[in-house]
């Protein structure tokens, strides 16, 4: 193999453009990062991962340990949380101390891929060609491919069954916009509370919001649209009508949660991570797909991280780089992540068949996952995090009152391409 050196082009606005993606209840990191970052050498291999919660004596690292052990390697593996280690990843490439592998959440790869630090997966002679291109997409930066997704997560709207009941409402009729706005006035009119989410002005409100923008068909590059314009429409109305509280303006995913766990609400739009929460909740919960506009799945966001490679001045050390990455993501490897991170699911057909397999009360979320869609696809790169600011501004001043749906995203298409151009 041959693996062209470039120079990385780092630089303070790309580190500054990461910390605006900020993050997500979606990701799996909490908590500040432990360990130190070592030299590599020899047969030891650096490592990092946004996984601070997960010790050494946690099955997680004995699992990047094994695979360092296959391919004949010694891990030595740093924690970060998600924001540090992106941050940390462009300033060690500045200063030729790259760690080996990485793995990165997803909405910055293609911000690192842009500045030059990251390996293609063809330079390292991976084969990429099972996993869905939907979740693929999110390390696809102008026609090369920049990793591999580990896995993914991704919203739903899970429902309280007994809400529903109460209200005459079937889960199975709701399909579409209209359906689900009717069953929120069944179920406030029969005294409960109808659907929580999380308008809060970060980026879990974009994440949060674009179901259902491009469930009406609308574009990132676009934020002002008529398609735009309706989904904003639909949440404005929600609250106007009483079918969402005011709290949503505010919520994080883990408030709206908290509220869904009282009992009082049909809806709440939140993620795979809850899967195990729900289950141990005190009245009987499920979960429908996010509808489109007029009917379907709405592509959701997708959370999760790829496991990348960073360039190296030694190219010799590529060969155990791709060992260690193929053992990480085999079927087998990715159903152990996904029970690893309360269900991330496999980006491919083996892994989430094997998945399945192991747990078919999960279909829901595979379907779910397989309409999903990255942040930072369709080549946005590091104009994402200001296009989403824009938007969860946009959001923040509709759902307040400040301004009409229409102006509070016309605004926010001013804000994008002044910070984009």
């Amino acid at each position: 193999m041959q693996h062209p050196r470039r120079k990385p082009t780092t630089t303070l606005a790309a580190i500054a453009a990461l910390s605006l993606v900020g993050v997500l209840g979606a990701c799996s990191s909490e908590g500040s990062g432990t360990g130190g970052e070592g030299e590599a050498g020899g047969d030891t291999y650096t490592w990092w991962d946004p996984y601070p919660q997960h010790d050494e004596s946690s099955d997680w690292a004995g699992r990047v340990d094994a695979c360092g052990e296959e391919a004949g390697a010694t891990i030595e593996r740093t924690t970060y949380d998600t924001t540090a280690l992106t941050n940390q990843a462009l300033l060690a490439a500045q200063e030729g101390t790259s760690a080996d592998i990485i793995l990165l959440d997803n909405p910055a790869v293609s911000t690192l891929a842009e500045t030059g630090i990251i390996s293609t997966v063809e330079e390292l002679g991976l084969d990429v060609s099972g996993v869905d291109e939907n979740l693929l997409a999110a390390g696809v930066l102008d026609g090369e491919t920049y990793g591999i997704p580990i896995g993914a997560n991704t919203l739903s709207l899970y429902y309280n069954a007994d809400v529903l009941s109460d209200a005459g409402v079937d889960p199975a009729s709701i399909t579409d916009w209209d359906s689900l706005t009717a069953a929120l006035k069944a179920v406030t009119d029969n005294g409960d509370k109808g659907i929580t989410f999380a308008g809060i002005g970060t980026e879990e409100g974009s994440f949060q919001f674009l179901p259902w923008f491009w469930g009406a068909g609308a574009d990132l590059r676009e934020l002002d649209s008529t398609e735009a314009v309706a989904a904003l429409e639909l949440w404005k109305g929600w609250l106007d009508e009483g079918y969402a509280p005011n709290s949503v303006i505010n919520n994080s995913q883990n408030t709206v949660w908290e509220e869904f766990l009282t009992g009082d609400f049909a809806f709440a739009e939140n993620g795979t991570w809850q899967v195990n929460s729900a289950a141990e909740a005190e009245f009987e919960t499920g979960i429908v797909q996010l509808p489109g506009r007029d009917g379907g799945v709405a592509q959701a966001p997708t959370g999760g991280e790829f496991i990348l490679a960073p360039v190296q001045e030694d190219t010799e050390r590529y060969e155990v780089t791709r060992q260690i990455v193929e053992c990480m993501t085999t079927p087998e490897g990715f159903v152990e992540t996904a029970n690893t991170f309360a269900y991330y699911v496999p980006p491919t057909a083996d892994g989430q068949a094997a998945l399945l397999e192991e747990n078919p009360d999960l279909e829901p979320w595979v379907e779910a996952v397989r309409n999903a869609k990255g942040r930072t696809s369709d080549d946005l790169g590091t104009d994402y995090p200001v296009i989403s600011e824009a938007l969860w501004t946009a959001v923040q001043n509709a759902l307040s009152g400040a301004a009409t749906p229409q102006e509070a995203l016309e605004s926010a298409q001013a804000d994008a391409e002044a910070g984009t151009n």
